[in-house]
């Protein structure tokens, strides 16, 4: 009887956590199975020290049906926050950037050169028309990239190297850099943040989403739009053969 008070005192005070909380519903349920597996666990394992080998055997085995459960759902409870649907990810080959769904905040990371394995956010503004200028020359598309998020980070940056390139440096969007070829499937899927697979109106809800996102006026490139309008045409082929 302990036991038995022991577990519905659980199950209500992860129901009440449910109704009173902002906690996502995804995340209760991992603690609930997780919290119900290490319990049933525990009380099974002191049933079989104590002689209840028929009760002790079954608590365990619901533990470890619990532990299974939680395991999973923990998996996907991670994918949902990073990829599927919540995050896209465009890569070139010197730079990463990020484009968060819901807040339509653009992060980066420098996969190579100088800078390498540093964030963009935490790369000053010289430093950041430095690696603009590499890329340029050497990752056509990763200047894509970078042009992107300076325009939301620093609104006038584009003038400021106007008159840089008066003076014989570089003009923001002119003179060499072009995109290097066509994505590839994966790279559409990174691209709208959607898992390989996904259905043609996924496809289509995670595009308008995103190009509702990378309006010109909240700060978008049309480079960048470029490449969600890309990606879906890619995936949109595949569901028409």
């Amino acid at each position: 009887m302990p036991i038995l008070i022991g577990i519905i005192a659980l199950l209500l005070t992860i129901m009440a956590l449910n109704a009173y909380t902002k906690t996502s519903p995804a995340l209760l349920a991992v603690i609930f199975k997780r919290g119900g597996g290490f319990l049933a666990l525990a009380v099974g394992a002191l049933l079989l020290m104590r002689g209840r080998l028929d009760l002790g055997m079954a608590l365990l085995g619901i533990g470890v049906w619990l532990m299974g459960l939680g395991g999973g759902a923990l998996s996907g409870f991670r994918k949902t926050g990073a990829g599927a649907g919540g995050v896209s990810r465009v890569r070139s080959a010197m730079i990463e950037m990020e484009l968060d769904h819901s807040t339509g905040a653009i992060r980066g990371v420098v996969l190579a050169g100088q800078h390498e394995g540093a964030h963009l956010d935490s790369l000053a503004r010289p430093a950041l028309l430095e690696l603009y200028g590499v890329c340029r020359r050497d990752d056509p598309d990763g200047a894509r990239l970078l042009e992107a998020y300076l325009d939301r980070r620093f609104s006038g940056w584009r003038s400021a190297s106007d008159t840089h390139a008066n003076a014989g440096g570089f003009r923001p969007g002119e003179g060499g850099v072009r995109r290097s070829g066509a994505i590839s499937e994966d790279e559409a899927y990174e691209i709208l943040g959607l898992k390989r697979g996904a259905a043609a109106t996924d496809i289509a809800r995670a595009h308008r989403d995103l190009m509702k996102k990378l309006h010109p006026d909240l700060g978008g490139t049309t480079d960048l739009a470029a490449r969600v309008n890309e990606a879906k045409d890619v995936l949109m082929r595949r569901h028409q053969h």
